[in-house]
């Protein structure tokens, strides 16, 4: 949705420019009449719009003897469906996704990111892990996932250290029913120590 979102903002501000500049173009040449440099005939002469006339002129014959009917078509719902999606984007506003605590009426929720900061100061205060990383994923209706990945030093076991993050995270799990996915790995030179 996103995508679609800033796809329609760029092709909005870009027929906005095409249309400003032939906008610009149509006045500076209307200013002078007859075959002036600066009048409509000569603006026609200069985008060859005689010789646009006439191969556009054999398409409209063979579009109005039947010949291309099929083709019309195709490219005639094509067009729609691309109207119908720019619209779409432009007024579908988008879902923000929350990590429910609970279901009913007054239901409380969180944003992913604040979740997985508060996940990420909760890993940190383990024994043995320099830094860590998380990342929350709402489920569809409440809960959903929390991943972390911690870097630990080298005298922590793996073990030891998973233990202890879930245990540290076992309040935020349970409270948001969040299950947790923790990994380690072995800190680089130059992390911090604890």
């Amino acid at each position: 949705m996103i995508l679609l979102r800033g796809s329609v903002s760029l092709l909005g501000f870009l027929l906005l420019l095409v249309l400003a500049v032939v906008g610009l173009a149509l006045a500076v040449f209307s200013i002078q009449t007859g075959d002036g440099t600066l009048s409509l005939a000569t603006l026609a002469d200069a985008l060859r719009l005689s010789d646009l006339r006439d191969s556009v002129d054999g398409s409209l014959s063979d579009l109005e003897s039947g010949a291309a009917d099929l083709q019309a078509l195709l490219i005639g719902l094509g067009v729609i469906a691309l109207g119908v999606l720019l619209l779409l984007g432009v007024f579908v506003p988008s879902r923000e996704r929350l990590v429910a605590l609970g279901q009913g009426d007054g239901q409380l929720a969180a944003r992913r990111r604040p979740l997985a900061q508060v996940a990420r100061a909760l890993a940190e205060r383990g024994e043995g892990i320099t830094t860590a990383k998380a990342k929350v994923k709402p489920g569809r209706r409440s809960g959903g996932k929390v991943k972390l990945r911690a870097d630990r030093t080298r005298q922590a076991e793996a073990s030891s250290v998973r233990k202890g993050i879930e245990r540290e995270l076992s309040p935020l799990c349970e409270g948001f029913g969040l299950k947790s996915k923790v990994s380690t790995r072995l800190a680089d030179r130059g992390s911090r120590v604890q």
